[in-house]
């Protein structure tokens, strides 16, 4: 059974990759999801305020540009929560290229231009084998246009695309007016890989400390929905590879996100659930569902139920709206 697949020019053994999580963080763990069958572990992000940090610019970018950020500048941790710096990102890199087999993407998390974007050179140079950039951004500057927010998306990917000869993924939030558009910008300015998507971790109200407050909720396979339409509808529209991210939990969510075009399936909610042996758990439910339907190898089914291949493309646009909630009454 051939479950191997290509990503960011990286020939991977299965489509299974960590995606950006605290489960990188030693490498006991990562050597640990190897062992599990992992094919390659995005490593835990790197934040632009981190980096800022270390040219003693924190404090004057937070309070300067606050009203860019997603949350109000209390949510940001002071210098000394933060796990791990600049340097010892690197080193850690460093360490893990000696001590695992398997492919280390780095992770960039960032929302302006600047110098913090030469990073991506140092984490090239440390010996990762990939980049994944992370652009997490809510604008809430309601003088800003959408104009003004895909440009910035674009003029960062381009900087950092500049700064690196290894292959660069963009992580994309669901959220553009044109996803399809602004996908194929991004893929003109040449990047290897896209990541559908990013979660966006909501605050909430504490009703005893009157305080708003951040929080993680893990996905679900129901939140395999969106990447899954998506992908489905830009495979073999752009040059990039596709990766699915959010609500990978289960042999069958892998198998339908390789046939809606998947090169990869990310999970994070899942291992940080039940540990790095969910890994295995899934890729032997992936191959026993391809020895009953027959399937010899995952090109063989990679976006047969995508938006070009499927008999009917509206299940993947409006008509699936209607139908849905006609089927319900």
């Amino acid at each position: 059974m051939d479950l191997s697949t290509e990503y960011l020019g990286l020939n991977l053994k299965n489509p299974i990759v960590p995606s950006a999580s605290p489960m990188s963080r030693t490498v006991g763990s990562v050597r640990l999801m190897e062992d599990y069958g992992a094919s390659a572990v995005v490593l835990f992000s790197i934040f632009e305020e981190q980096i800022r940090h270390e040219t003693k610019e924190l404090y004057h970018h937070l309070t300067y540009h606050a009203e860019s950020y997603a949350e109000a500048t209390s949510y940001f941790p002071e210098a000394h929560e933060y796990h791990s710096g600049p340097d010892e990102y690197l080193n850690h890199i460093r360490k893990l290229k000696e001590s695992v087999s398997i492919p280390i993407i780095g992770s960039i998390n960032g929302v302006t231009e600047g110098g913090w974007i030469e990073y991506a050179k140092l984490i090239e140079q440390a010996g990762a084998d990939a980049l994944e950039l992370n652009v997490y951004y809510i604008p809430t500057d309601s003088n800003m246009t959408s104009d003004d927010i895909e440009q910035t998306y674009l003029d960062i990917v381009k900087d950092v695309r500049n700064q690196v000869s290894i292959p660069v993924a963009v992580k994309l939030s669901p959220f553009f007016t044109s996803l399809s558009n602004v996908a194929k910008r991004l893929d003109n300015i040449g990047i290897n890989g896209l990541v559908l998507f990013n979660r966006f971790y909501q605050p909430d109200i504490n009703l005893d400390t009157l305080s708003v407050e951040p929080g993680v909720v893990l996905s679900s396979s129901n939140s395999l929905r969106l990447p899954l339409r998506w992908i489905g509808i830009l495979h073999n529209k752009i040059k990039a590879d596709l990766a699915a991210s959010t609500g990978v939990h289960s042999g069958e969510d892998v198998i339908k996100l390789i046939m809606a075009g998947a090169n990869v399936t990310m999970m994070c909610s899942a291992l940080l659930r039940h540990g790095p042996r969910k890994i295995r758990e899934v890729l032997t439910e992936v191959q026993q569902w391809m020895v009953e339907h027959e399937y010899t190898n995952l090109n063989d089914m990679r976006g047969s139920m995508s938006h070009k291949s499927v008999a009917d493309p509206s299940s993947f646009e409006r008509a699936n709206y209607m139908k849905a909630l006609q089927t319900y009454m």
